[in-house]
């Protein structure tokens, strides 16, 4: 139900005379009473007052109706925003691809980010899924008040095997055009960590597997809120239990929530759950504005400013792992985790889908992951079709897992030849080889293994490696412990070599 703007009805001249002092009494307190109204107006989604002309939320708060809800989160009628429209993406690949958005006057920058978002989706999903049929999207809007608009995107993903659900939510400020994922309602990384946990406690008793969670932003893309302020998270089918358990959410209590979320998150709260009879984007944003944000929660960086490899005071060593994820990759992890050291890991597309939870933990905990093709092939005896097939797979498989895109890989054997430098350059891949050898995969004996990194070991060496052996896996535990005791900072191959350019090489650090 809308509820009109109140009106001061102005008269031509005032009726009150000395001959009707109650009458006149009467009209002066009605026109009081009038004047409180207009000044006590809640203000508008800008924090500008409201007036006959401005749509955008016109209601008094206390005559608004009350947040509805769909799937425990907070849904806003489409046709509470005039002039709104839908229209879906252009997508060219080899797939029947349908997914909707929606277009709101005066948020160019909300269209332009969710058609090329959701375009790469498509594209990633035929890419890391050879067997992809379809691709459709839904969407709803979860929040629009106060300068603020969520939109949650629901795509339904068939491949050769299954079908799956996907949910994102992306919140957008219609004031300077910044549109930002869901981890941004949390205030930073410590916040998300402690709300991982707080996640990991609320679906124990479901069919989850706890040890999936890790705060990282492309596990924490579909965050929004209940009808009472409280947190929900919700996760793609597939992510964090099987498949066939559908769809899975956490809701976290606003009072466990509230010292959790960020300036931004606190206003989207009060924007989600404060009902919404209209609401328009009186102006859009400045052309100028690039919609620049900084890095949100979730977002790992290979490299740590606190770490200098370019001081002379500071001896840097790149451990780097070919092949993997192994299974026991994750015992890899907790050794490097003791040591505060961190490692590059050149993942194969094939070992990818075996372990995925693997590679999120990585990526979780800061070491680098790069593209090391999709099942090794020897790249310079291949066409550059084939080339780019196999590392676009890879890319995708990694994107989707983690949200990262990666910018090295390293060729299979180290061959590489013009195309593969073609290839690389226009993929924005950068091409790692080595300078030291361990030949883990031809000698299986720790000794020999370890005693190899150890004394090829230098300032701004590149140390090769495969997580996939026994042997390697027994090797590093020496390895890491004694670099630790020479004094030497393990960092990633990024941390190294600072900014690469795509479809060069590198061999170490030392010829930067």
């Amino acid at each position: 139900m809308n509820v009109e703007n109140p009106q001061v009805k102005q008269q031509d001249r005032p009726t009150m005379t000395p001959d009707h002092p109650v009458l006149t009494v009467a009209i002066a307190l009605v026109v009081l009473v009038g004047l409180l109204s207009m000044a006590t107006r809640p203000p508008g989604p800008n924090g500008m007052s409201p007036s006959t002309d401005d749509a955008t939320t016109v209601s008094a708060e206390e005559d608004l109706p009350p947040a509805e809800e769909v799937d425990g989160l907070t849904d806003v009628r489409a046709d509470a925003l005039p002039g709104l429209e839908e229209t879906s993406i252009s997508y060219e690949g080899g797939g029947e691809v349908t997914v909707a958005y929606p277009v709101i006057p005066n948020a160019d920058p909300l269209s332009d980010f969710l058609d090329r978002t959701l375009t790469e989706r498509a594209s990633a999903f035929e890419a890391a899924e050879p067997g992809a049929r379809s691709m459709t999207g839904e969407w709803r809007l979860t929040a629009a008040r106060d300068g603020i608009v969520g939109v949650r995107v629901t795509t339904t993903e068939t491949d050769s095997e299954e079908t799956r659900e996907d949910h994102s939510i992306y919140w957008y400020e219609t004031g300077d055009g910044v549109v930002r994922g869901s981890s941004s309602l949390l205030a930073g990384q410590a916040e998300l960590e402690e709300f991982n946990e707080l996640v990991r406690e609320a679906v124990s008793d479901t069919a989850a597997v706890t040890s999936s969670l890790y705060p990282i932003d492309a596990l924490y893309d579909s965050v929004g809120f209940s009808s009472e302020g409280d947190l929900v998270v919700e996760f793609d089918d597939g992510q964090i239990a099987p498949v066939s358990e559908g769809r899975l959410h956490a809701v976290i209590d606003r009072d466990e929530a509230e010292g959790l979320l960020s300036e931004f998150g606190l206003r989207a709260r009060d924007a989600a759950t404060t009902g919404v009879d209209e609401f328009t984007v009186e102006t859009a944003p400045e052309a100028d504005k690039d919609g620049s944000v900084e890095a949100a929660p979730g977002v790992m960086s290979p490299r740590d400013d606190s770490v200098d490899c370019s001081d002379p005071e500071v001896r840097c060593v790149a451990l780097t792992y070919d092949d993997g994820p192994g299974g026991r990759t994750p015992e890899l992890l907790d050794m490097l985790a003791a040591h505060d050291a961190k490692a590059t890991f050149f993942v194969t597309g094939l070992p990818v889908r075996e372990h995925p939870w693997t590679v999120r933990r990585a990526y979780a905990e800061g070491h680098e992951i790069a593209n090391h093709t999709l099942d090794h092939p020897d790249l310079a005896t291949i066409g550059a079709g084939a080339v780019r097939s196999n590392l676009e797979t890879t890319q995708a498989l990694v994107q989707r897992e983690t949200g990262h895109t990666m910018n090295l890989m390293r060729p299979p054997y180290g061959s590489r030849n013009g195309t593969v430098d073609q290839v690389t350059e226009e993929l924005g891949l950068a091409q790692i080889l080595w300078g030291v050898d361990t030949n883990d995969w031809k000698d299986r004996k720790a000794g020999v293994v370890s005693e190899r990194a150890l004394d090829g070991a230098s300032d701004g060496a590149i140390i090769l490696m495969h997580d996939i052996h026994d042997t390697t896996i027994d090797a590093s535990r020496k390895i890491i412990r004694e670099l630790d005791e020479r004094g030497y900072t393990m960092v990633t191959v990024s941390q190294l070599l600072g900014t690469t350019e795509p479809g060069q090489v590198y061999v170490d650090g030392t010829d930067l």
